[in-house]
């Protein structure tokens, strides 16, 4: 099945299948459409039918409540039996009408049947059957009755789930997460998590020592089981679920039709291609399948530790876990199998599946807090810093006093943070491209044509007395026709050869549906780090520091080492790295900075103690050839990890033989601040500035001496960070790739926007833009700073132009940004670009909505962005009528590759498998790549559509003409045009591929568009003409008559001259039912007018490679060409018959090839000089002051007018009127109303 017309049944598997009618149903205010669904079909819903499942979360969902009724079912079986089971098929394509038509409306307390509706543009529906948890097995075993203290205490929404006295829950499966029937609240709640509202008191009491078997039971029977299962689907489930689409049940009635019609040659070949469509389609359906069993079968077999509160610690699978089970985490490389809360020791953990790095995270445990507040909120640190993530790997436990690390589990199944992620890929969000939307149209315009057909074949047949089986044929006859059965396989063929391509590039493909939305990507995001600069950074240098100032760059590439001291001391200790295996691992730039040392880690041996130094500790030493260094080593005692908030790490060292010391590294004006202002050297922020205008990343280091007889576990962090000593700067380096610069530039010149999403600090981000080209030289960047509400000020938004003159301290930013005071004029729109921080963007889209979308049409760069933020910029995008695509190379982009249209990973990590598409090339060369056979395809798509209702229609014209006659086509001749020509050209004119330059606009996206409707509606009209002509001028000839059947024979003097050869007059009676000389004549006019379409509808440049490059394709028309030549003028007796054609003089033979070739110039002329002249589109746009409708086109008007945009050194305040929530834009995501020519 084609991804077109694949995305096309899901259109009209949504309420309302009309893609005008979805559009003005969006436009009708919310509550409106609420109350209309509520009263349509559904009845009048009460309190308690309708709710909302997942209410805020992304897979929200609107529930109804049904009970099935007896006798509307037996209704519906006797209608599946008398409509031959073509009821059951439609209630298969429209899950609601099943609901509808079996049950009734009721309370959701009440349903045995739930309807469920997304909440998004799609609105598309199914339904479920709610099931019965029966927790009378458990009786027996552990006496469980209805007054058992487990079900008493309502504080967890299990209990709550569980009806009393009979001892059962009701539940539902959505998308394989379990939902609850509870019965306190009244709603269905999702179960397989702790409660949010727990406190972190409540945690360590509750299920600190671990949960008892009956409750362990209780929620595991409840809960069902801690699995990722994707089963590899059935072949016969695809194949039937392939089967059962709307278009191939056409074509099998189609074929049934041709059948009965003896047509049995090309009802075989619609059959072949048709298996080989559908082949293609679920094998590359089982393949993904296989691919996502295999990605997450190793999760479900792992073994743990579990300490139960009365039979202590037990081996048990991970599958048996449930939500408050207590964890004992033993060894290391442990993968977690849950997500889990650490309550007692800590954790270096590897969450490369969900960051995309896979550098080593240091997890601490939740502490206990006297504190009525949920867990998640009770302090300002990210409460994700407690948890362990489900697939991520614990490389090392350290355990506490206890002499155990413990947690507790949180969320089993697909409830986790692993589970979310296949769940994201098991049911993605679909796509509203427009050009599914008309294809849809497109079938329905065909299928409207048919019916008129239709009418007017009864009228003449049943005029003429026919037979009415011979009538119904007839009639029937004309819908596979006007609805060419061949479709599905043309446009497959199309994606198939694009597919291809790529994979030769190495770029492959998941979703073949998005290569067609490649075409139309006009604004391109890209991740910072591993995508536009090489992975990880290079230690360029480091600039020491003393009472006189600045040194000397301490250079690396020199080879020499760095001398002892502090700094050294420093760089060799100040880290967060560990020994795993004898391999040292870490945060990459740790790495760069120790290595740089040349000294070496190891653990302390049984012999080392030193008071307050824990057994087997970290220790650096000097490498063996390290010469002057006064120290054996230094014992790392203590550490305050790195906070991306606090944006400084800190630890407590030992000098083994000397002295006990606290070095600090992070982001230079945060460490200067705890410096003694006499050590930091005044021109700090000048030799600051210096390096990060060039791009390099600055840290900077620190240190002072702690008292020995402390011990460190007593010391506090604002103790140890105060009153430091400043050491100096180390200087790394983010180099771009080489093939950064060309690609971007190239994309800028085919107008195609860029915007760089990173999680790195904006200086850098700035310098990179700009050394990238991303930003011009002569454009000028503009920052964007957004405060949230403080005390007694609101939040407030500030505007200042980055400059190299002057420098300021600029609020929290990682380093001094220079601004400038004035703007020339020429700070306009275009010459400018907004760059803002990821907490910026949040204060934006909080408190200065309206504000939102003129930022984002110059906006840029973004920096500090969180997973999150860049998936929700990308939906900004989106909302703005933007086509957007997302590079990046990690799974802290997942989220920001599926939501945008088109996502490109440049890794082949786990989590990137959602991304529709995977570059095996780390660089992001890929994306014109991509963006080149996008838009090959898109116009190929167009030309197979063009074609294919051409073809149709001239095939229709031609058959209602010989109908007034009574009159048909044989089945040869129909097989010669189905399958010799068309077919043909189908498969072999998609072969074009993409042509090499990007051109600065794009191809159409849509199919109802002016040039497209005027070349089908010119041709088709064109063809008309010609086949009426050719219909009366062939009766009007001296020769015709309806009793001889050969014009090659002397009828009388005057034509004698225009006769062939003495073939003897045929009389009607031994002549075939379909022989004529209109059927001769609209045979030969219809099959190479199928030819003359191809030739001018197949494109070239600019989008695809010249027509005359498709070898095979020229060579199958010249052959088809010659072939159609052939025949008309060659006398061959027993070829005309098989063809049930009839010779006519040579005259009206050279009359055919003139209409014909009258027909190709002014269709050539006319596609060339108007369908195809851009520049007479858009000059009659101009002339009739056509504006594109794109919101981001509507934006980019009225800020060109707009005097006062963008407002530099102000500071505006959410309270003002004119930066409030007063105004506000809504526009459905994935959808565009441009009309690009």
């Amino acid at each position: 099945m084609p991804p077109i017309l694949r995305d096309g049944e899901s259109q009209l598997r949504s309420c309302g299948g009309s893609a005008s009618w979805s559009s003005s149903w969006k436009r009708l205010p919310g509550e409106v459409r609420e109350e209309a669904w509520k009263n349509f079909f559904m009845g009048h819903f009460e309190k308690g039918q309708h709710a909302l499942l997942n209410e805020g979360e992304e897979n929200e969902m609107e529930i109804f409540g049904y009970r099935t009724q007896g006798c509307r079912k037996s209704l519906c079986l006797a209608g599946s039996i008398f409509s031959f089971g073509i009821l059951p098929l439609v209630f298969y394509w429209r899950p609601a009408w099943h609901v509808w038509a079996h049950c009734v409306p009721c309370s959701l307390q009440e349903a045995d049947t739930v309807l469920l509706r997304t909440t998004d543009e799609f609105q598309i529906y199914s339904w479920k059957k709610v099931i019965w948890i029966y927790l009378s097995a458990l009786n027996s075993a552990f006496g469980l009755t209805p007054d058992h203290p487990l079900i008493t205490d309502e504080d967890y929404i299990i209990n709550r789930a569980i009806r009393k006295p009979d001892l059962k829950v009701r539940c539902i499966k959505v998308q394989k997460i379990r939902y609850v029937w509870n019965y306190l609240e009244g709603q269905f709640q999702k179960i397989g998590s702790l409660e949010d509202w727990l406190s972190s008191a409540k945690i360590h009491q509750k299920f600190g020592s671990g949960l008892t078997r009956e409750e362990q039971e209780i929620r595991r029977l409840i809960c069902g089981p801690n699995t990722i299962d994707v089963e590899v689907t059935p072949i016969w489930k695809l194949l039937i679920k392939e089967v059962l689409n709307p278009f191939y049940i056409f074509q099998l009635f189609s074929v049934c039709l041709w059948f009965s019609e003896d047509y049995k040659e090309y009802a075989f070949a619609i059959i072949i291609m048709s298996i080989i469509s559908i082949s293609l389609t679920v094998y590359d359906l089982r393949e993904q399948s296989v691919k996502l069993h295999h990605l997450v079968k190793s999760h479900n077999s792992i073994t743990v530790s579990v300490c139960g509160r009365k039979a202590g610690v037990r081996e048990l699978e991970s599958r048996v876990l449930v939500p408050g089970d207590l964890l004992i985490l033993t060894g290391n490389k442990v993968l977690m199998p849950c997500d889990a809360v650490l309550i007692e020791g800590s954790c270096v953990v590897d969450e490369g599946m969900l960051t995309g790095e896979s550098i080593p995270v240091t997890k601490t445990p939740l502490p206990k807090v006297d504190s009525s507040l949920p867990w998640k909120t009770q302090s300002e640190a990210d409460y994700k810093r407690h948890v362990l993530f489900c697939g991520t790997e614990v490389i090392q436990a350290k355990a506490a006093r206890s002499g155990t690390v413990r947690a507790v589990v949180l969320q089993t199944g697909f409830n986790t943070a692993k589970g979310d992620l296949v769940r994201s890929i098991l049911y993605p969000k679909p796509m509203n491209f427009k050009l599914y939307r008309d294809a849809i149209r497109f079938l329905l315009c065909l299928v409207g044509t048919a019916t008129v057909g239709m009418i007017y074949t009864l009228c003449v047949y049943v005029l003429s007395g026919e037979p009415p089986g011979e009538v119904v044929r007839k009639a029937l006859d004309v819908i596979t026709i006007a609805v060419p059965p061949a479709l599905p396989a043309a446009l497959t063929t199309g994606i198939i050869y694009a597919q291809r391509r790529l994979k030769k590039r190495g770029i492959f493909c998941i979703s073949p549906q998005r290569i067609n939305v490649c075409g139309q990507l006009n604004l391109v995001c890209f991740d910072k780090t591993g995508t536009l600069t090489r992975d990880g950074l290079d230690l360029w240098g480091v600039v020491s520091c003393d009472r006189n100032g600045f040194q000397e760059v301490h250079s690396f590439a020199s080879g020499q080492a760095l001398p002892w001291g502090p700094l050294c001391a420093a760089m060799a200790s100040c880290h967060s790295l560990i020994l795993l295996d004898g391999t040292i691992q870490g945060d990459p730039l740790d790495l760069k900075m120790f290595e740089a040392t040349t000294w070496e880690m190891a653990f302390s041996g049984d012999d080392f103690h030193i008071k307050g130094v824990p057994a087997h500790a970290m220790v650096v030493q000097p490498c063996r050839t390290a010469s002057q260094v006064p120290v054996e080593g230094i014992a790392i005692l203590h550490q305050f990890p790195f906070s991306s908030a606090l944006q400084r790490m800190t630890v407590i060292v030992q000098e083994m033989g000397g002295d006990r010391l606290a070095f600090m590294k992070g982001a230079p004006e945060r460490v200067a601040s705890f410096c003694q202002p006499e050590t930091v050297p005044t021109s700090f922020v000048s030799e600051l500035q210096i390096y990060t205008t060039q791009g390099f990343r600055v840290i900077a280091l620190a240190y002072k001496k702690l008292e020995n007889d402390h011990h460190t576990a007593t010391l506090t962090r604002e103790t140890v960070e105060s009153d430091l000593i400043f050491l100096g700067l180390l200087i790394l380096e983010n180099q771009l790739k080489e093939e950064t610069k060309p690609v971007l530039e190239e994309l800028i010149s085919a107008r195609i926007r860029t915007v760089m999403i990173t999680g790195d600090n904006l200086q850098t981000a700035i310098t990179v833009a700009r050394k990238s080209g991303m930003v011009s030289e002569s454009q000028k960047v503009i920052l964007i700073e957004a405060n949230e509400t403080t005390g007694s000020s609101s939040a407030s938004i500030s505007w200042t132009l980055v400059e190299e003159k002057k420098h300021i301290t600029y609020g929290n930013q990682d380093n001094y940004i220079n601004i400038r005071d004035e703007v020339s004029d020429n700070g306009r729109e275009g010459s400018y670009h907004f760059a803002l921080t990821g907490k910026s963007f949040h204060v934006i889209s909080q408190h200065f909505s309206s504000l939102l979308p003129k930022i984002l049409i110059n906006g840029t760069i973004f920096a500090r962005m969180s997973p999150g933020q860049k998936a929700s910029l990308v939906e900004e995008f989106q909302k703005l009528d933007y086509f957007v695509g997302m590079c990046g190379d990690g799974a802290n982009d997942c989220g920001a590759l599926k939501m945008a249209h088109v996502g490109i990973s440049l890794s082949e990590q786990e989590a990137s498998v959602a991304s529709p598409f995977t570059s095996k090339t780390p660089n992001i060369e890929c994306v014109p790549h991509l963006i080149r056979e996008g838009r090959a395809a898109l116009v190929t798509s167009f030309c197979m559509f063009k074609y294919m209702a051409l073809y149709s229609m001239i095939q229709y014209v031609g058959v209602l003409l010989l109908y007034w006659e009574t009159n048909s086509l044989s089945n040869y001749q129909f097989l010669f045009q189905d399958l010799a020509i068309t077919t043909l050209i189908g498969v072999t004119m998609n072969l074009n591929g993409a042509y090499p330059k990007l051109v600065p606009f794009r191809p159409a996206g849509q199919l109802i568009s002016p040039p497209l409707l005027l070349s089908v509606i010119f041709n088709i009209l064109l063809s008309l003409a010609m086949h009426i002509a050719g219909f009366i001028l062939v009766q009007r000839q001296p020769w015709y008559s309806v009793e001889i059947h050969s014009a090659c024979i002397v009828q009388n003097e005057s034509i004698s001259e225009l006769t062939m050869s003495p073939t003897a007059p045929e009389k009607m009676e031994s002549s075939s039912a379909f022989t004529s000389f209109e059927n001769t004549t609209i045979w030969f006019l219809g099959t190479i007018n199928c030819i003359i379409v191809a030739v001018v509808f197949s494109k070239g440049k600019p989008f695809r490679q010249p027509t005359y490059t498709n070898y095979i394709f020229v060579l199958v028309l010249i052959t088809q060409l010659g072939v159609c030549l052939f025949i008309l003028f060659a006398d061959i007796p027993e070829l005309y018959r098989r063809l049930d054609l009839l010779c006519t003089p040579i005259l009206w033979r050279v009359s055919i090839v003139i209409m014909l070739s009258l027909n190709f110039i002014v269709s050539l002329v006319a596609e060339e000089a108007i369908v195809e002249n851009r520049a007479l589109w858009m000059m009659i746009k101009r002339c009739f002051g056509y504006q594109s409708k794109s919101q981001y086109r509507i934006w980019q008007r009225d800020l060109a007018n707009d005097s006062s945009w963008p407002p530099l050194n102000q500071t505006s305040h959410s309270d003002r009127p004119e930066c409030g929530r007063g105004v506000s834009y809504s526009n459905p995501v994935f959808e565009s109303n441009e009309e690009q020519l």
